[in-house]
């Protein structure tokens, strides 16, 4: 089948959860020929503009060469144009690779690494080159900073920003950001070293429940950071019960109910002064992002009030002061 007629086709069945259960399938229509590409907006002190929602590369995760391709060329044919992978996600790097090829030149490539040491990290950004088939990532990010004595050792002597600032210099890198889980953390990064950008958690319960995000949106609109933000569909902690064996397997947090509630909090997230959001893995919740994307409006306040009702009592998947 044609990649164009597949998308003409436009049905899809997604499964979404309440409660750990299947309960929910959702149906797109043929809407693509009538409704404009995904919007873009500016990436903080930069030039570029990047499309609201990314993809991330846990979507491609685990799948095969073909539905790699054709993912990828349906999310380019919808507007997107940023791209974001790591190698903590499997195999993605070298499925995600070989599928954006085509688009590579108009396309905007993040890649992060977990090594916060300077030979470490180094080894990381050229494996990560050669399995993403390109000669330089536009976006390269410390992964998941979470302790202060992390932030130390990246910048301090042989550590891991030593290799960035160098992979800039010959071409490897465009810009250099970071992605954090602390609040703390994450705010003490911009101060120390300016970055440019901070991909960080901005959700609805999270902002309403546990007040963790706005500071971090606050510092970098006051140091022109550019503002991405993950988790934006994501809800709670999965029950122990459920954690092993729910549906959702590329989520480790309970994602919202599907469509209607993802699709809130995705504007939620939206409605606030970041540049783009990434979605989750889930490629039924990935899909419904671009559907919302398309179409998107901020949240009314009577949408907002009613979301925000949903948090009352829900269980942060994160907390303040998780920087020790």
């Amino acid at each position: 089948m044609e990649r164009r007629d597949f998308l003409k086709q436009g049905t899809f069945a997604a499964i979404a959860t309440s409660g750990g259960k299947l309960s929910h399938a959702w149906a797109a229509t043929d809407t693509l020929k009538n409704t404009a590409p995904i919007a873009r907006r500016r990436l903080g002190k930069t030039d570029v503009h990047l499309s609201i929602i990314g993809m991330g590369g846990i979507v491609v995760m685990n799948s095969t060469p073909d539905a790699s391709k054709s993912i990828v060329a349906e999310a380019v044919d919808r507007g997107i144009n940023y791209f974001d992978v790591a190698p903590s996600y499997g195999d993605a790097q070298q499925l995600l690779g070989p599928a954006l090829a085509p688009y590579r030149q108009k396309s905007f490539l993040a890649c992060k690494t977990g090594k916060r040491d300077k030979a470490g990290s180094r080894a990381a950004l050229e494996e990560s080159l050669q399995l993403l088939k390109t000669d330089h990532v536009d976006l390269y990010q410390f992964h998941a900073l979470t302790k202060m004595t992390e932030l130390d050792q990246i910048l301090g002597p042989n550590g891991a920003m030593e290799t960035f600032e160098a992979a800039r210099k010959e071409g490897k890198v465009r810009y250099i950001g970071f992605s954090a889980h602390s609040v703390e953390t994450a705010v003490a990064a911009m101060d120390r070293y300016p970055f440019d950008t901070v991909l960080f958690p901005i959700n609805w319960v999270l902002v309403s429940q546990a007040n963790f995000g706005p500071q971090v949106i606050q510092k970098a609109n006051e140091k022109g950071v550019g503002m991405l933000a993950i988790k934006s569909m994501a809800k709670t902690v999965w029950p122990a019960d459920e954690k092993k064996n729910h549906p959702n397997s590329k989520c480790w947090y309970q994602p919202s109910e599907f469509p209607q509630q993802a699709s809130l909090g995705l504007r939620y997230t939206l409605g606030h002064s970041i540049t783009a959001a990434i979605p989750p893995g889930e490629e039924a919740y990935f899909r419904l992002a671009m559907d919302v994307a398309q179409r998107y409006k901020p949240l009314d306040p009577e949408e907002e009030q009613a979301l925000l009702k949903q948090a009352v009592g829900v269980e942060p998947f994160f907390h303040r002061g998780n920087d020790v």
